[in-house]
């Protein structure tokens, strides 16, 4: 079954350079996500992965085809779809004044729920942060936070743009966990990255955008097998992160 489908669905913008003629950020892709999987948006920047994943989420109304999520039309109730969504973006900013729990508090009762704080900062392992700020928080700490904001509606899908750019290795395998520890309670997860690893280690199935459209789609060893047949198989020992995890311990140091 599938949670979100999305067909030929383009957004425009005017070029910066001549207000008077239009480039095509996304440019008529169409995929399916189903329920229950990891899937990965991939492509260099300026692929059109966020435009995507913002007119996905409702943030960003389309020119052209639709975007269905859970069976909710995004275009006809973009409020309908937020409550069914948790979106964890690479920037955040907190009110700094506020504790970790006064945080999660305020984000509840924005939707109308009650879910205890300390029940969404143990998911992401952060109980002993409970009355911290935000902005005495680690990179790692940061993210997993706000993974935690992201579930305060307990969503179906969740979406994650890039969530280890500049996490130490520790930092990164724990989140990956963290991850797959959601996916496997049943949520729907779609992400976005430039870590090729963390794509083939997360993922179910991925879609590869180049310039506005979607250039291939499969799960990573159909991907592999189909683009990459001839390439010398991955070496039978670790690589210099299993080294460096070896070494300095696997747990996180917070």
């Amino acid at each position: 079954m599938n949670i979100v489908e999305v067909s030929n669905l383009r957004k425009r913008y005017p070029k910066p350079d001549n207000k008077g003629e239009f480039f095509e950020a996304v440019a008529g892709i169409s995929l399916t996500i189903a329920q229950g999987e990891i899937f990965g948006l991939l492509g260099p920047n300026g692929a059109g992965k966020t435009t995507t994943l913002e007119m996905i989420e409702g943030l960003t109304d389309p020119d052209d085809g639709s975007v269905i999520v859970a069976g909710i039309d995004v275009q006809k109730e973009p409020y309908k779809v937020k409550q069914l969504i948790g979106v964890q973006l690479q920037a955040n900013d907190y009110l700094d004044k506020l504790s970790l729990t006064e945080l999660l508090e305020l984000f509840t009762a924005l939707y109308g729920r009650t879910t205890p704080p300390a029940d969404l900062l143990g998911k992401v392992n952060l109980n002993d942060k409970a009355q911290a700020r935000p902005n005495k928080l680690s990179g790692g700490q940061k993210q997993r936070f706000s993974i935690a904001c992201a579930l305060v509606n307990d969503p179906k899908v969740l979406f994650l743009d890039e969530p280890t750019t500049g996490l130490d290795p520790q930092a990164k395998r724990s989140l990956w966990e963290l991850v797959r520890s959601l996916n496997k309670a049943g949520m729907t997860i779609v992400l976005t990255t430039h870590n090729m690893e963390e794509a083939e280690f997360l993922c179910d199935r991925l879609a590869i955008m180049d310039q506005g459209k979607v250039i291939a789609q499969g799960t990573p060893a159909q991907l592999i097998q189909q683009y990459a047949p001839d390439v010398p198989p991955v070496p039978r020992h670790g690589n210099l992160e299993d080294v460096f995890l070896h070494l300095t311990g696997s747990a996180l140091r917070e």
